[in-house]
């Protein structure tokens, strides 16, 4: 199989350094927000197991594509055992990694500590969204694993519908209000875009699981504005904060900005 008639196996490797690309992303995002701001208390727990999956999730994403990449590069079955085996933790750390994005988002809407450049009552749905996006690309590459260039493609994808908040903090976020979130979660599709350029390169096309992942990152992002927008938001937003310190506060209006020290 020639460079320009199909996808070749031997490209395994351009996606071990994507995932360390896409992995500094996030270590300089939150790193960042760290030196300047510190950690959650001890009485964040929530944030702190929300932050061990979803980091974890980082480390076995690295891992698994260089255990993938290993297993096409060398003829060592140990990899690719290795690599099943480390896949079948991941299926489970993605189902708790669902409920935990959920609860985060809720609690710091109720808290009524949304960043000022979010409106609430989208944040509730966009947040949540995106994660049923990135857990539906997971669930496809699953499917997909004995289909090796669908496989590789659609987790890559997924990692990166998940940048957005690393982005988020790396980005002049409240000079993009109110579409803050948006821009920082559209940066994902920087990744889609190299990879398809790399695929049209080396094979004369694209390949069709990139549609997919396009699809999964955009449409989170429309159906947010038009479900925060509607009565069904405003219901749902009211029923999250009722009782809560944010009770009273307007769903669809940017905090105020914090005081300069």
């Amino acid at each position: 199989m020639t460079a320009k008639s199909g996808f070749d196996a031997g490209g395994v490797r351009f996606y071990f350094h994507a995932a360390l690309v896409m992995a500094a992303c996030i270590i300089a995002g939150f790193g960042l927000q760290a030196l300047r701001f510190g950690v959650p208390g001890a009485g964040a727990s929530l944030v702190h197991l929300h932050a061990f999956f979803f980091m974890g999730w980082v480390a076995i994403f690295v891992a698994q594509t260089w255990l993938g990449t290993r297993s096409v590069t060398v003829t060592d079955r140990r990899y690719r055992a290795r690599h099943r085996l480390l896949g079948t933790l991941a299926a489970f750390w993605v189902l708790a990694m669902l409920p935990l994005g959920i609860l985060v988002t809720t609690h710091v809407i109720q808290r009524g500590v949304t960043p000022f450049f979010f409106q609430p009552q989208y944040f509730l749905f966009a947040n949540p969204l995106s994660l049923f996006a990135f857990a539906i690309l997971v669930a496809l590459a699953l499917a997909n694993r004995r289909n090796r260039p669908a496989h590789i493609r659609l987790q890559y994808m997924a990692m990166a519908s998940l940048l957005g908040p690393a982005f988020g903090r790396l980005l002049p976020m409240p000079l993009l209000a109110p579409y803050a979130w948006d821009a920082a979660q559209s940066c994902g599709l920087i990744f889609l875009l190299i990879g398809m350029v790399r695929d049209y390169r080396q094979a004369g096309r694209v390949h069709g699981t990139w549609w997919w992942g396009l699809a999964l990152i955009l449409l989170p992002i429309i159906l947010a504005h038009a479900l925060a927008a509607s009565p069904l938001g405003d219901t749902l937003y009211a029923w999250v904060v009722a009782g809560q310190p944010a009770a009273g506060m307007p769903g669809m209006a940017l905090g105020a900005p914090p005081a300069l020290p």
